[in-house]
Parts: structure tokens; C-alpha cells; sequence
């Protein structure tokens, strides 16, 4: 929370970024995920209050100095902006008679301010020519030339706005009251504290606050009758809250074919036209520029009605009431304030940031994964209008850098799925381990008696060799060695699976491993051309246990060629890639495949597709084990009839310290 003009209200700003995107001072930096208002880049034109749908831009009012302090104790004029007829549309003639009730002297336009200070503009022009001359009513305009556009401080007509001009008029005529200001501009909140000001109007008031101190004071317009305003009565000063109305006023040429004057309204526009003025890409003599689409549209204006349906109001309301001027009484009112100060000086306060270097902003994209062109999305998500003015912004200070949408839903789903593997790793850590206990316990039981069934076979088909009678009692007895021999190769299975606890850590070079490994396999296979690998480098080295990793690869190629047993045309390629801190061994065969449904259930233990005899559903378990010991990963994707891809990722570098090993 800010002490300025504009502020916001934490527990209701959403991240919506909506303020960053309207705000052409670029004066809100989100912080904590809050769009904080910077008070002093702050230009108080008050479009983040409008495009605030939460609500989270809080103004700050003056209703309590008014009602407290002002009215209890002072005689106060009121002076209605001349946008009221806009703001009320059904009501306005009564709001004299509301404002008389909350305890207001008086109540007049403001417009005759306008009348007063278009009298100044024509003089300026006239003895000016040949500059390019910038109105000067809306203190949203000049608050921005003044911070960011310095160059044209001068070009500033150093004339008052019709508020400040109305101000003085009364305070001439009674120092002792009280003026307030009624309108639908925030920033003359900034303007009436001025130092250049300060003598004109003691309270802004906008006609949102107006609409809430009448609600609860329980007055209510519509019943209420008409009363008419207090003099002194305006002229074409009316039509200032109208584009093109101060030309109107001054009496100068507004046509639309004229290059000497530009009328210039609304947030994109007034930030285009100033540009091109600073750098001298308009030479036109005045030009006439309002922050909003007029006054009409100001961001407290507090009016369902849309522009058009305003300025019809306005114009009712000019039309309606010029006819009860009284031009004699007007024109001496202006003779008679010919002395009155209705000038003001403007000063630089440059609030620029100096542009960052292309390395940093280069740096910056790249930090949300954007390294050219094509990677920036240009979405407007982060309130920035492309992905390089967000940049800019961080570098600058006034901006974070995870207000990227795009990039923070790619790092949610890369960390959620992070998260996924790692609970999967989880689970299946900690049922490798349950089970590791039970194989070990089993397999120790199972030793002792699988041993004395070996030795007593052995025994007894000796004995039965020796008879010529006793052939089919020797190969009953042969079935019996073989089957408790394969009993004891699970047992073996079961113990190393339930063993892995410790690596022997030696420099591995890979080529030589799998060479190694390929070589026994083909001997023993007769698959000689079955198996090609690619190499990424020959002096390819990593460090693990060699003996383990042997026992991985080992498994992993006969699981694939078993599953290519009965295909004619048989190929399992190995490639080994490096990625980043990590060596990639790929092993592809076009074998049958596994169906879908099988694949979650590969490591684990027991589980098998192979005939009956042909596997224990150990080795990918034990497997995975030892992967896991080496900080690395194992994946497995296959697609029925086309073949199985197994990806063993192992790091480089692996201590016993970081493999958190004795």
C-alpha cells in the first residue's frame, strides 16, 4: 500500500495484470504478486482504477476532510466540472439542491473557469506563433510530459486548468471560503496539491465519492426539486469536458483540414501524438489533448451511459441553458477579472529509467526459455505489450520475472510432472524395499533345503547311472537337478535383488562395456547382425559400477531379443548420446512390443510376459534397483507390433558420498 493519488488494495489484487497493461506511465510493479502502484512514476490519469475489474485500486478521497472538516467549519463553494450532466444524466439539475443539503453556500459550474482561461489561450497562441503549443487543462497530460517526456516541458502552455482558474475567481471575491471541486478526474486530486496551486481549491471530491456521501446522508436525487446553480453562469467553457472544446471556447480554428491545430483524445492516441512531437514529427501550431476521450469519459465520471449517450447529455444540457446567460453580465464578469493570475509554470521531473543493453534484455528472455524470435509469444498475459517490452520492464526494476503465463504453466506442468515421477519413484522405492526384505529372508530359507536336494539328487543319480535298468530313473532324477537348479538361480536373483546396496565406483568406459557385452551375446545367440550400436564418441567414459551396469545392459539386451524371437527380420540398435551432465544409452528393437497396460508394471517384481521357465520377473526390477543406486533413470516406450525403446540415463560424475552410499 502507497500513500499516493492511486493505491492498491492488496487482498483483492488477483494477477490479473490488467493495471500493468493500461498504465502508459508504466507506474505499477507487481511485487509479491501485487500490482503495486510506484506513487512517484504514478500519473494519476487513473486508468487502472477503470480497468480494475476486482475492484483493487483504491483512490484517495477526500470525502472526510469535506464532511469534517470543511463544511462543519467554513462557508464552501462547490464547482461542478462541466462533465456533471454526464455523470447524473437524469438528475443533474438536481444536484444544487443535493449539495445545499450536505451544507454547501454555494454551487456553480466550473466551466466559467474555462470561459476565463480560454481568454489566456488565444493571447498565448497570438503571441506565440510559430510553436507548437500543448493545452495544458488536464493535469494527467502534463503530469506525464513532465515526468517522461521532458524536452517538451516548454511546449507546455503555462496556463492553469479551468478548476484552478475558478478557484482563484471566487477566493478573489471572499478569501475566507472554502472551494471544492466536484468532477470525474482523479488526477485533479494530484492537481489541487500542487505547489504552483495551492492557493486556488482546498478539497477534490469525484462524483463516485459525491454518489456515496449523498447515499449515506440517504438523499436521493430523484426526489428532490430542480434548483439552479449559483452564478457567475458559463459560456461555451461548457463544452470543455468535450473533445475539441477548449478550440471551441478560445475561438480557434478547429476544422478538420487545418494543420495548425490537432485535437488529440484517449490514452493511445495522446501517447502517439506526444512521441511524435518530441521527435519533431508535428509542427502543428496548438494542440489540444485530453488524457480520456474528454472529460466525459473520465474514470470517476460514474455513468452507465456510454460516449456517445454522454456527450448527447452534455450537449442537451449546453443547449438548454445558453440561452439563460445573460452575455452582458458574462463579458463584464471576464473584463473584470482581467487581472486575475491564471499562469503557471511546469517543471522536468524525469522519472525515466535508462534503457537496458540487448545482452540484458537477452539474458531476461532467456531466463523464461526464450531465445529468438519465434520463442516470444507476444501475448500480452504479463501485461506488457510483447514479450521484449516485459524485459525491458524487469531490467528496469518494474516488473518480476513470474508474471509470464506462458512459461509458468510450462514450469507447473514440468513441475508437476516432475512431482509424478518422483511419487512413482517413491512408491516404487519403497515397495522394492518391503520386497527386498521378504526375497531376502526367503531366499536364506530356501538355500538350506534347495542345497540338500541338489546333494541327495546328485546322489542318487549316481547310484542309478550305474544300473542299465535305471535310464528313466536317471532322467527323472536329471529334471529334478535342473528344476532345483533353476530354483537356486531365483534364489541367486532374489539375494542380488535384495543386495544392491553398495557400488564398487571405477571410470566406465562405455564403448568398451557394451562391445564387451555384445560380444559374449553373440557367441552364445548367434545374433551377429542383429545388433549395431552408435557411438557417440569412442573415449566416452562415466563413472559407476561396472559389474552392476554390466548386469543391466546384459538384461536389457536379451529381454530384446527374446521379444524379436520370432520376428525374421531382427534388429536391435543401441545408441549413446551426451546430454547436458548425463549419458543417454538407447537400446531399439522391433520386436512385438508390449501392450499399454503392461508397461506401468514392468518394474515390478515378479511381474513377467515371458513363456513359463523362461523368466522370474526379477531382472527390470533389479534392474531399476541399480539405475536408481547410480542417481539415474529408466524408461521404457513401446508400441505393439513395432518394437520397444528401454532409455538408460546415467549421470557422469557419481561419488559414493552422492550416491548416498557406504
Amino acid at each position: 500500500m502507497h500513500d499516493g493519488i492511486v493505491s492498491t488494495i492488496g487482498l483483492k489484487c488477483k494477477r490479473c495484470y490488467s493495471c500493468i497493461r493500461e498504465c502508459p506511465a508504466n507506474a505499477i510493479r507487481v511485487v509479491d504478486g501485487q500490482a503495486v502502484v510506484i506513487e512517484e512514476r504514478c500519473i494519476s490519469c487513473g486508468h487502472c482504477v477503470k480497468v480494475c475489474s476486482q475492484n483493487a485500486k483504491m483512490v484517495k478521497g477526500d470525502s472526510h476532510k469535506v464532511l469534517n472538516e470543511l463544511l462543519s467549519g467554513y462557508e464552501c463553494h462547490a464547482i461542478i466540472a462541466p462533465a456533471f450532466a454526464a455523470s447524473f444524466p437524469d438528475t443533474y439539475n438536481k444536484l444544487s439542491t443535493a449539495l445545499k443539503r450536505i451544507g454547501f453556500k454555494a454551487v456553480s459550474e466550473t466551466a466559467f473557469g474555462a470561459d476565463l482561461v480560454s481568454v489566456e489561450y488565444s493571447k498565448y497562441a497570438e503571441d506565440n506563433p510559430g510553436k507548437t503549443i500543448i493545452s495544458s487543462p488536464c493535469p494527467a497530460i502534463y503530469n506525464y510530459i513532465e515526468k517522461y517526456f521532458t524536452e517538451l516541458v516548454p511546449n507546455l502552455a503555462p496556463i492553469v486548468s479551468p478548476m484552478i482558474a475558478m478557484g482563484r475567481y471566487l477566493k478573489n471575491q471572499n478569501q475566507s471560503t472554502k472551494v471544492v471541486f466536484i468532477g470525474p478526474c482523479i488526477a485533479k486530486k494530484h492537481e489541487y496539491q500542487d505547489v504552483q496551486v495551492t492557493d486556488a481549491v482546498d478539497a477534490v471530491l469525484t462524483f463516485s465519492e459525491l454518489r456515496d456521501i449523498l447515499e449515506s446522508n440517504e438523499i436521493v436525487l430523484s426526489e428532490l426539486e430542480e434548483t439552479p446553480l449559483d452564478p457567475p453562469y458559463a459560456s461555451m467553457g461548457k463544452s470543455y469536458s468535450i473533445p475539441g472544446g477548449l478550440l471551441k471556447t478560445a475561438g480557434m480554428d478547429s476544422d478538420i483540414l487545418t494543420k495548425d491545430t490537432i485535437i488529440v483524445d484517449g490514452k493511445e492516441k495522446v501517447k502517439e501524438v506526444i512521441k511524435e512531437i518530441a521527435n519533431g514529427n508535428i509542427k502543428s501550431k496548438f494542440v489540444d489533448i485530453l488524457f480520456c476521450e474528454g472529460c466525459i469519459n473520465g474514470p470517476a465520471i460514474d455513468s452507465d451511459l456510454n460516449f456517445y449517450s454522454r456527450r448527447e447529455k452534455v450537449i442537451e444540457y449546453i443547449d438548454s441553458n445558453m440561452n439563460n446567460v445573460d452575455k452582458t453580465v458574462w463579458k463584464s464578469e471576464l473584463f473584470n477579472n482581467r487581472d486575475l493570475s491564471l499562469s503557471r509554470e511546469f517543471t522536468k521531473q524525469s522519472k525515466r529509467r535508462p534503457m537496458p543493453s540487448e545482452i540484458q534484455i537477452e539474458e531476461i528472455l532467456a531466463k523464461t526459455d526464450k531465445y529468438t524470435s519465434n520463442d516470444e509469444l507476444n501475448c500480452g498475459a504479463c501485461g506488457y505489450k510483447s514479450c521484449r517490452d516485459y524485459a525491458i520492464a524487469i531490467a528496469k526494476g518494474l516488473a518480476e520475472e513470474d508474471m509470464c503465463l506462458p512459461y509458468l504453466i510450462d514450469k507447473l506442468e514440468n513441475a508437476y510432472s516432475a512431482l509424478k515421477d518422483t511419487q512413482e519413484q517413491l512408491h516404487n522405492a519403497e515397495k522394492l524395499a518391503s520386497i527386498g526384505q521378504l526375497a531376502a529372508g526367503v531366499a536364506h530359507e530356501l538355500n538350506n533345503p534347495l542345497g540338500t536336494i541338489l546333494l541327495y539328487s546328485s546322489m542318487l543319480r549316481k547310484e542309478f547311472e550305474k544300473s542299465e535298468n535305471c535310464i528313466q530313473k536317471v532322467e527323472d532324477i536329471e529334471l529334478i537337478i535342473d528344476e532345483s537348479n533353476r530354483c537356486k538361480n531365483i534364489v541367486s536373483n532374489l539375494l542380488n535383488f535384495a543386495r544392491h546396496g553398495k557400488l564398487k565406483i571405477n571410470s566406465i568406459k562405455i564403448s568398451d562395456l557394451l562391445n564387451s557385452i555384445i560380444q559374449i551375446t553373440n557367441k552364445i545367440t548367434g545374433t551377429e547382425e542383429v545388433i549395431t550400436i552408435t557411438d557417440y564418441t569412442d573415449n566416452q567414459e562415466f563413472e559407476g559400477d561396472k559389474d552392476q551396469i554390466k548386469q543391466v545392459f546384459v538384461n536389457i539386451i536379451n529381454n530384446a531379443l527374446e521379444a524379436m524371437e520370432d520376428k525374421q527380420d531382427k534388429q536391435l540398435h543401441i545408441e549413446i548420446v551426451e546430454e547436458g551432465k548425463n549419458l543417454i544409452v538407447e537400446f531399439t528393437d522391433n520386436g512385438y512390443g508390449i501392450p499399454e497396460e503392461n508397461i506401468s508394471k514392468l518394474f515390478t517384481p515378479f511381474f513377467t510376459t515371458k513363456k513359463i521357465g523362461k523368466g522370474t520377473g526379477l531382472g527390470l526390477a533389479i534392474s531399476y534397483g541399480i539405475i536408481k543406486m547410480h542417481k539415474g533413470d529408466i524408461k521404457i516406450n513401446s508400441e505393439p507390433d513395432l518394437g520397444t525403446t528401454v532409455t538408460v540415463r546415467l549421470p557422469f560424475n557419481l561419488t559414493i558420498q552422492n550416491a548416498g552410499l557406504n
